[in-house]
């Protein structure tokens, strides 16, 4: 009886998971991270041990970077381990030398494990990544295992709380996804007492720096929270690593609900708060989370440092492992609420609204429509202290000047629709004039936008009711009634111009997604229609110089290195840029200018990358720096890239095919001459070897008669055997162009006594009939190779047709054409075969005993066209094959001299 216990499997999800990871693992080198609250906590010391360790393993350990920072004890294990110390870059950076780790010479060694000390490291300029915990990743990719140190409040998603708990901003910073990435991760402990006593004794820093540090980050209480935060971080990766090991070994347990946090950002200064607590909350809930930034038609409109903002949060919360996504929305409350219940979000975290409260009577806080329409959704309020950066910002935002352009615009308007109403006041009441004022406003709200239309129309009021109620030329009104005609002319005013408003920035939204759609048309359209590389490249880079107004490049592997396969006109690379275009290829990741890696580069480059592989790389020089960070470009920069490597790779695949197809024409071919070989050259020989074994053995006891036949059957077999030899060597000459015509004119009845002749002992009492319909003058050709067609055509209907037929020959002329026909009574051809029967060793299923090489009919077809005739074959309608062939009477411009 299996027991309960038994039961329990782990699900396939999990060990897909688990293969998957082990599977990773196994090609990328391992991770250890020495993990501390603060600096001085021995971190350094400990992984100088552990690499001590190792090396007496017999593992190849080598010091990349280690910075003891004049630590006795540091430089003392150093010295003492014996490790191979890698020396160091020098980088010259405002007249001096800055060491660097030296990423190429440790490649270069490859050894098994490498000490990279201080991960969150920033690297000087002229080093190929920013961050030092880049080029740990590279050393990784490469699968070299690296030991490496870092802080607690280094890590990303930690940086907000640190700087609230020690009123410092940390500025170097790690992806919190190496802390997963780790194989291991060794917590480095001390108490906060020793650590400050390590502090007083200078055994961290040096007594000047020392009393400094003390005054401001390494306080008390300072280094207890940090410690806590440290000791928290580590106790949550062994829990995750507990809770791994539970659900692939099916431990039974308590197990949480799934839960999918959503986050929005929309350029406010309190959005990179927002990803950090939001990132922080996932983490405790062990969740995966999503950021989405909703672009309304509107949003085209804000200023550049807004849409910068938007892009850097996008940035960091991808760093941080959100999932990263832009939609495009006219209301963003729709949009937010259709991503989520897409998504399968649980919770959804904003931030609390900082506007005044007279505002949001006018316009409630999207918060408050979230959480009305929210549901199922829990909703998460994050609240942020109003900080002075951020207070200086939004007043910066308050305080751009005004266009006064368009509300200039918006008085003359006023004073058009003015005159005109007083050009026509003796003949219209004083509220008909009232539709020319809405008139001026439609007009701006189409021109000028929605802030000077509503100016039109707070003017059109004060304008009307001045001018044109009585009393005139005052704003005194003498009829109460006009108040209401006021009211709804204001009131309709403003409705006109924010619908059309509305309706102009989703056309100009709308006109914009149609430039990129049309763009990627047109690209599409091109690369459709390319059938080599060199077309996929000009159309890519001729295409992306129109859609984006750019200078653009393409690499092609070529050995162990990359060309330049295409590029516009103009554009020069310098050896540097290409060595940016040669890492994005190797690492397939883009690199240079707006992306994390090679910044200083003039260009940004895109893999061109499909799921099997790498096939290039594109690089793209835009005007502006803004070009650069702008989503739309982007995108279009990445699906430009990703059309580009699909349309190689279907090319590539297309000539593979066609390779293959080729082959398989050889391997059929050669098969076919195989078998003719087998059969029409065996046969033959095995039959004249016989004869003449059994002439040799037994002749002295063979009468005349039998001895004579034995002679018979080797001749016909022989016979047979030359001319199959014939064929080929036939076939050979007509495809090598080498058949020379000794034409001369002939008469039709010696051709075909000729070639009845040769076939007299094959006719063997068969029925074959001869008729000239019209009188044949002499024609020119080649006898003897036309005698061969003949023969060819005579006994080829002997062999397919049953032995009581007949085969009749006719003769006639046409204009200018000698037609010969051939009938037999056999069954004739498949009707699909029609069309092949005159190619080299084709041949139909033929009857018992019929042999061939399938050369015979392809050898008439060449002689025929030689002579510029022409030959065709057709079933006749009562059964039977019917082969006409015709041969022009007189010589044709062309024609094969005589030799």
């Amino acid at each position: 009886m299996m027991s309960y216990s038994d039961d329990i499997r782990p699900s396939p999800e999990a060990m897909l998971r688990l293969a998957q990871a082990e599977e990773v693992k196994a090609e990328v080198g391992k991770l250890k991270i020495f993990l501390g609250y603060a600096a001085g906590v021995g971190k350094t010391f400990a992984m100088l041990e552990a690499a001590d360790l190792r090396k007496q393993e017999g593992r190849d350990v080598v010091v990349g970077y280690v910075e003891s920072h004049g630590r006795f004890e540091t430089d003392s294990l150093l010295s003492f381990t014996g490790l191979e110390i890698l020396p160091k870059k020098l980088i010259e950076y405002q007249g001096v030398q800055l060491p660097e780790l030296d990423l190429d010479a440790v490649l270069d060694r490859r050894p098994q494990i490498v000490l990279v000390d201080e991960l969150a490291h920033s690297n000087a300029p002229g080093c190929r990544h920013e961050k030092r915990w880049q080029d740990v990743e590279e050393l990784l990719a490469a699968g070299i295992d690296v030991y490496t140190t870092v802080n607690i409040q280094h890590f990303e998603s930690l940086n907000d709380v640190v700087t609230q708990i020690t009123g410092v901003v940390v500025r170097e910073t790690v992806p919190d996804r190496l802390l997963d990435l780790a194989f291991e991760i060794k917590l480095i402990d001390i108490s906060p007492e020793d650590l400050l006593q390590r502090l007083k004794e200078g055994k961290v820093y040096i007594p000047a720096q020392a009393t400094k540090a003390m005054e401001k980050f390494f306080r008390l209480g300072n280094l207890m929270a940090l410690r806590e935060l440290s000791l928290r971080r580590a106790a949550a990766r062994v829990d995750d690593q507990m809770r791994a090991y539970m659900e692939t070994q099916s431990i039974a347990g308590p197990w949480p609900t799934a839960e999918r946090l959503l986050v929005c950002v929309s350029g406010s200064p309190y959005s990179e708060k927002l990803i950090r607590a939001t990132c922080r909350l996932a983490e405790e809930l062990k969740a995966q989370w999503l950021t989405v930034y909703i672009e309304t038609p509107g949003g085209g409109r804000q200023v550049q440092e807004n849409r910068e903002r938007i892009w850097r949060d996008l940035r960091l919360a991808e760093s941080l492992g959100a999932q990263v996504a832009t939609v495009t929305a006219t209301d963003i409350t729709d949009a937010l609420m259709e991503y989520a219940s897409r998504h399968n979000v649980t919770k959804i975290v904003m931030g609390k609204p900082h506007k005044p409260r007279w505002r949001e009577i006018l316009q409630p806080p999207i918060v408050d429509r979230i959480i009305r329409r929210s549901g199922a959704l829990d909703v998460v309020v994050v609240s942020f202290e109003q900080d002075e950066s951020a207070g200086t910002a939004i007043v910066h935002r308050r305080s751009r000047p005004l266009k006064l352009t368009g509300y200039a615009a918006s008085l003359v308007l006023i004073a058009a629709a003015t005159l005109l109403c007083e050009l026509l006041r003796p003949f219209l009441d004083p509220t008909n004039m009232v539709m020319f004022y809405l008139l001026a406003v439609v007009v701006a709200s189409v021109r000028l936008g929605r802030k000077p239309a509503i100016a039109t129309a707070f003017f059109g009021v004060l304008a009307f009711d001045f001018f044109f109620v009585p009393p005139r030329l005052t704003f005194a009104v003498a009829d109460t009634q006009y108040l209401l005609t006021f009211l709804g002319l204001f009131v309709v005013s403003v409705v006109i111009s924010s619908l059309v408003v509305r309706a102009r920035e989703r056309a100009e939204a709308m006109r914009t997604r149609e430039v990129q759609t049309a763009s990627l048309y047109y690209l599409s359209r091109d690369l459709a229609a390319s059938v080599d590389i060199d077309a996929v490249l000009k159309a890519v880079v001729r295409n992306a110089e129109e859609a984006l107004n750019a200078q653009v490049v393409i690499f092609l592997p070529e050995g162990e290195r990359l060309d330049i396969m295409a590029a516009s006109e103009g554009l020069t690379l310098d050896i540097k840029e290409q060595a940016v275009a040669d890492w994005a290829f190797r690492n397939n990741h883009q690199a240079g200018r707006a992306t994390d890696t090679l910044v200083s580069a003039d260009l940004i480059y895109l893999p061109l990358q499909t799921p099997a592989s790498v096939l290039g790389v594109m690089g793209v020089q835009l005007q502006q720096e803004q070009d650069y960070h702008a989503q739309d470009n982007r995108r279009l920069l990445e699906a430009f890239a990703t059309q580009a490597a699909m349309a190689m790779e279907r090319i590539r695949f297309s000539r593979q095919a066609e390779q293959a197809q080729i082959l398989q024409a050889r391997e059929n071919l050669e098969r076919a001459l195989l078998n003719s070989i087998s059969h029409d050259l065996r046969t033959p020989l095995s039959s004249v070897t016989g004869v003449l074994t059994c002439l040799k053995e037994e002749g002295e006891h063979l009468n005349d008669h039998a001895r004579r036949e034995l002679l018979d059957t080797a001749c016909s077999e022989a016979e047979r055997l030359n001319r199959f030899v014939g064929n080929l060597l036939d076939m050979t000459r007509i495809e090598a162009g080498a058949v020379k015509l000794n034409s001369e004119p002939c008469d039709v009845q010696d051709l075909v006594g000729c070639a009845l002749a040769a076939l007299e002992p094959r006719i063997a009492g068969r029925e074959v009939s001869f008729r000239m319909l019209t009188e044949l003058p002499l024609v020119p050709m080649d006898l003897v190779l036309m005698t061969q067609v003949m023969v060819n055509l005579v006994d080829n209907s002997l062999k397919y047709s049953p032995s009581g037929t007949a085969i009749e020959l006719t003769a006639a002329t046409d204009s200018s054409w000698l037609i010969l026909e051939l009938r037999d009574h056999g069954p004739g051809v498949p009707e699909h075969d029609l069309r092949r029967i005159f190619d080299k060793f084709y041949r139909i299923p033929v009857p018992e005993g019929a042999g061939g090489t399938g050369l015979g009919l392809s050898i008439c077809k060449g002689i025929v066209e030689a002579h510029n005739g022409s030959i065709v074959a057709e079933n006749l309608p009562a059964g039977g094959l019917r082969i006409e062939l015709r041969l022009p009477l007189q010589k044709r411009q062309g024609e094969p001299r005589d030799s």
